[in-house]
């Protein structure tokens, strides 16, 4: 029975493991899924596009023509003057007149645009220019950013209770090396040297019968007969179940007479794991101090390895692109020139959103502390004396 009862108990926790994982993987597999489909689509409508050379195109050329032909042979004397022409000129330029719409548009590339769609960063330096394009991009952050925010309100989730076990277990040992400190010297010498002699004094005596013991009860004693010979089967019943073996498990029954009820308890926990998304990140109370070092330990770890392949970015440049991206600000003045490389940085990014929304959610539940101590304090000192009268 115990070579049969272990690969059962074995299946039993893959089981629950599985359906526990099951809505955290569903989530982040289906947003997953959706980008790859949208890199697909924007690849294919953008980058299939036709290039219109139009008006303000040739007007540019005939300025840059005419700023070339204007260009005497001393350039010491034109050059402050040529420099802000050409910045003026080049300013008025467009980017797609200079960039064939298939090296931009490729597949890595449309799926680090929307990348940059639903998780509202938007850098600005990849955007849609058809009409198709356009309409597609709104429909596409209308589910995509909600989806993003599902995500991040389940990864927040454990997240929370990491960093809230972690504090915790931190507290724990730091109560424990307190105590220990403070329990040093004669006082834990003193309290070893009594239990010592505590112990030496304890008489070890025959086990007591189960009728003994129940005799020697004051609140068996005082009930009837009737009552006191029923607590008394009852005990002699679930004693000499302990003795004769383990009992059989329920589900196992559940399972060989009626395989639909252990599938629908089993559907009926998963979907209780679905309505507790969210549940942690409101339950977590860690110092807000602690959040923001542990940002600031991730974004310099991020800042530290960016440089390796974009070798335009020094650690401050990639800490403030870093931090730009978490925070979705994304203003697009610094630029990837690999956004390649940058789509396995993915995960950190999602991970990275996650700190700063938790971070965000602890600071609003302090501000709201902060207001509500005020508005109180304002009330009380508004609030008139009561008066007592005399009876």
């Amino acid at each position: 029975m115990a070579s049969t009862s272990q690969p059962l108990r074995g299946k039993r926790a893959c089981k629950k493991i599985f359906w526990a994982v099951f809505p955290h993987a569903c989530f982040i597999l289906s947003l997953v899924i959706y980008a790859f489909l949208g890199a697909v689509m924007f690849s294919h409508i953008e980058g299939n596009r036709k290039v219109n050379l139009s008006e303000e195109y040739r007007k540019f050329l005939q300025n840059l023509w005419y700023i070339s032909r204007n260009l005497s042979d001393n350039m010491t004397e034109n050059e402050e003057i040529f420099k802000e022409e050409i910045h003026t000129l080049l300013n008025t330029a467009e980017q797609d007149w200079f960039v064939n719409p298939k090296d931009k548009w490729t597949f890595f590339g449309s799926l680090f645009f929307c990348c940059t769609v639903f998780t509202t960063v938007g850098y600005g330096n990849t955007y849609p220019v058809t009409r198709t394009g356009k309409y597609l991009c709104m429909l596409y952050a209308l589910f995509g950013i909600p989806l993003m925010f599902l995500v991040l309100t389940d990864m927040g989730d454990i997240l929370a209770t990491v960093l809230s076990k972690c504090y915790n277990e931190f507290r724990k040992l730091q109560s424990k090396l307190l105590a220990s400190k403070l329990c040093s010297g004669c006082t834990c010498n003193k309290g070893e040297e009594l239990k010592s002699r505590a112990q030496s004094n304890i008489v070890i005596n025959e086990p007591l019968g189960i009728m003994e013991v129940l005799k020697s009860q004051p609140g068996v004693k005082r009930k009837p007969v009737k009552c006191r010979n029923v607590e008394i089967f009852e005990m002699l019943i679930a004693r000499e179940n302990e003795h004769t073996g383990p009992a059989r498990n329920k589900s196992i029954e559940r399972w060989s007479s009626c395989p639909e009820l252990a599938r629908g308890k089993t559907m009926s926990r998963v979907m209780e794991n679905f309505d507790k998304i969210g549940k942690q990140l409101e339950k977590l109370d860690v110092p807000i101090i602690l959040m923001v070092l542990v940002i600031f330990v991730y974004i310099s770890c991020a800042a530290a390895i960016l440089p390796n392949w974009e070798t335009r970015l020094d650690f401050q440049e990639a800490f403030y692109f870093c931090f730009i991206t978490l925070t979705t600000i994304g203003f697009g003045d610094t630029q990837l020139e690999h956004p390649k490389f940058f789509l396995f940085f993915s995960l950190y990014i999602i991970i990275g959103m996650e700190i700063v929304f938790i971070a965000f959610k602890l600071g609003q539940d302090r501000l709201i502390g902060l207001y509500k101590k005020m508005i109180s304090f304002c009330g009380e000192k508004k609030m008139p004396s009561k008066k007592v009268y005399p009876k």
